[in-house]
């Protein structure tokens, strides 16, 4: 029995999580490695060649390196809650003419849920996966601030995670470059892993088709939503759309409307079926309400404005921002415009590298 503990390992047969399985085995836990299979790309009708981390090399190329280094590799079959959950909410956030973030949502209600499920079976202490993010305890509290590698950082995904889940969970590559990690896989002989191409679409999407996956979802969507308005702000009608589920706040290529300057969505009606459109300017906005909170880095800022950095999606650099928490939801006002803020999609709230928490984005203004 290893003095350090036993650590269920997420493994997807990708470099991150190989080499996280790799450091903890090298570092003394007594590891036990599992990829799961959230989906089947056959059930998707997408184009696309299975690829990524449900495909069966995938699945082999995680057990390949357990066998490598001698510890136990499990596979579970998670199809059923991953569907009902995560694309279930896909579709029907679109549908009510949001912008879902699937990445999150799986994290927080599932990967996490279903590896702790898994661990306790096994008898594992942890569990540890290969993101880039960091995690420590103070004050009583589980923090994750982001990884030191900036460029691959990826804390925006994990602010759901509970303070429970976070208790027992590791994550080894928090401290790593990406450089680094390629180096150690190479000198461990794990050559094939440096080259193997990395997967950034969502899982159950490769062919990157998101509009085509909703209409093989729900046959009878596009029928139900076509011929839409495309309206500018003040209401003028100038062209007409495929159905508002098939556009996203920022969009501005494949509209089909010429208005002589760079035309964007700025908004979506639901209720009209009316698609929004304006130029650059108004695209920002510098306050939203976010719901659905989960506290990092303190329980919660009732009574506290608190000032920030605020991510409202993945590759955005974030925007200082006062948030003041309200009940259960939080305020946020940018000191500047932000450009394409999205319905559905989270917003995190940093204090330097630190989640302060996050939460799902409900609406965005014009503060006075």
């Amino acid at each position: 029995m290893s003095s350090k503990g036993r650590v269920l390992v997420a493994m997807s047969g990708g470099i991150d999580s190989s080499v996280a399985a790799v450091l903890l085995h090298e570092q003394g836990y007594e590891v036990v490695g599992m990829t799961m299979k959230t989906w089947d790309y056959s059930s998707s009708g997408g184009s696309k060649k299975e690829t990524g981390c449900c495909s069966l090399d995938s699945i082999n190329d995680a057990r390949d390196i357990a066998v490598q280094l001698g510890f136990p590799h499990y596979i579970i079959d998670i199809r059923e809650e991953f569907g009902d959950f995560v694309i279930n909410h896909f579709t029907d956030e679109y549908i009510a003419g949001r912008t879902p973030n699937p990445c999150v949502l799986c994290n927080t209600h599932i990967k996490w849920d279903a590896l702790l499920r898994r661990a306790d079976k096994l008898g594992c202490d942890f569990i540890a996966t290969g993101h880039y993010a960091n995690i420590r305890e103070e004050n009583g509290r589980f923090v994750i601030s982001k990884g030191k590698d900036h460029h691959k950082d990826q804390s925006y995904a994990l602010w759901g995670i509970s303070q429970e889940s976070l208790s027992r969970t590791i994550f080894p590559l928090g401290q790593l470059h990406k450089t680094e990690i390629r180096q150690m896989a190479m000198d461990r002989g794990f050559d094939a892993l440096v080259k193997k191409a990395e997967s950034y679409e969502i899982c159950f999407i490769p062919d990157n088709d998101y509009r085509g996956f909703l209409k093989r979802r729900v046959p009878t969507l596009q029928a139900e939503v076509a011929g839409g308005e495309f309206v500018l702000e003040d209401g003028t009608v100038v062209g007409k759309h495929e159905g508002y589920p098939f556009y996203t706040i920022g969009q501005r290529k494949g509209l089909g409307v010429a208005l002589g300057y760079p035309a964007f969505v700025t908004r979506i009606e639901k209720e009209t079926n009316r698609v929004v459109l304006g130029n650059y300017e108004q695209l920002a906005k510098n306050g939203m309400n976010v719901g659905k909170l989960s506290m990092g880095k303190y329980e919660n800022l009732l009574g506290l404005p608190t000032e920030t950095i605020t991510k409202v999606r993945y590759n955005d650099p974030g925007t200082a921002a006062t948030i003041e928490q309200v009940g259960d939801k939080m305020l946020v006002k940018f000191h500047a415009g932000v450009n394409a803020i999205a319905p559905g999609q989270a917003a995190v709230f940093y204090e330097g590298d630190d989640v302060i928490g996050g939460g799902w984005i409900e609406t965005s203004f014009m503060l006075d």
